[in-house]
């Protein structure tokens, strides 16, 4: 298996944590080929991708408050988003589906982007947002409000809680926001903010990315090619043993399948051996 195939298995069946990881990569290296200017050193996004404070720019694009979100302003701003996208996405899942992420990570972000819209209708100066980060904290924020005293063990300090990582970076955005970028602190705390509000709401009996999903599957059954079956030609076999030798056969593998995708909901899907990669990419074409 060429490295190509690896990234299509892991993207496959990574679950949706490993998808939206996958996705801000390849909007990253899209941004680093057509954005990323040499001569300045840096990123010069257009104001087509990043969300814009100034109103009129806004409401022209109004496609930019979920767009910003897929894309990054730096290599380090997209590595450091991304390792807490992957410890408090995982965190997520243990309690909820792949499908409430998405709705939560999208969703979220929105919420995160009209905070820092009218973060500087007040302030009166305009600027340019891009970044996952309040995306992520609705996802943080989400996870450490239902199992606050969930328990982890974080490399050099030892075992916390849920609740006291989720402080500490929340305290960290409040004691920076005075100092620079005001409107970008504030849209990761509008993202917190969703977070919290998600799981109350859920915790009442109302699931608000239900809609969200609705929609994302009407739009991908769209695509569907449709199964056209106008006859079925029935024939009687006479080989009974042929039939359940290829039933025992077909449950083998699903059983193996099983237990590799398994393997990859505990320890992640490096801990397969070669021979299992091999067998799992043949099993999904």
């Amino acid at each position: 298996m060429n490295i190509l195939d690896d990234l299509k298995l892991q993207y496959k069946t990574g679950g949706m944590v490993q998808k939206l990881i996958f996705w801000n990569i390849g909007f990253f290296l899209f941004s680093l080929v057509f954005f990323y200017s040499f001569s300045v050193g840096k990123f010069q996004i257009p104001t087509w991708i990043a969300l814009s404070s100034d109103l009129s720019t806004f409401i022209r694009t109004p496609w930019t408050l979920i767009l910003f979100n897929f894309f990054h302003a730096g290599f380090l701003h997209l590595i450091f988003n991304l390792m807490v996208l992957h410890f408090s996405g995982r965190l997520f899942n243990t309690y909820f589906t792949d499908k409430q992420l998405l709705g939560v990570y999208v969703l979220g972000g929105i919420f995160s982007g009209i905070t820092f819209v009218l973060s500087y209708v007040f302030i009166g100066k305009a600027g340019l947002l891009v970044g996952a980060s309040g995306a992520i904290m609705a996802i943080l924020i989400a996870a450490a409000t239902y199992a606050p005293f969930m328990l982890l063990r974080i490399p050099l300090i030892g075992i916390v809680k849920l609740w006291h990582v989720a402080f500490v970076i929340l305290l960290v955005d409040l004691i920076q926001m005075p100092l620079h970028n005001t409107g970008g602190h504030l849209a990761h705390l509008g993202g917190a903010l969703f977070g919290f509000i998600y799981i109350k709401l859920l915790q009442s009996g109302k699931d608000i990315t239900k809609p969200f999903s609705a929609v994302l599957d009407g739009f991908a059954n769209l695509f569907k090619p449709k199964k056209k079956t106008p006859f079925k030609k029935v024939h009687r076999n006479t080989t009974k043993k042929g039939v359940n030798s290829f039933q025992d056969n077909k449950d083998m593998t699903q059983k193996q399948i099983d237990d590799i995708l398994d393997k990859i909901s505990k320890s992640g899907y490096d801990s397969l051996t070669k021979e299992e990669k091999e067998f799992l990419f043949k099993a999904g074409k």
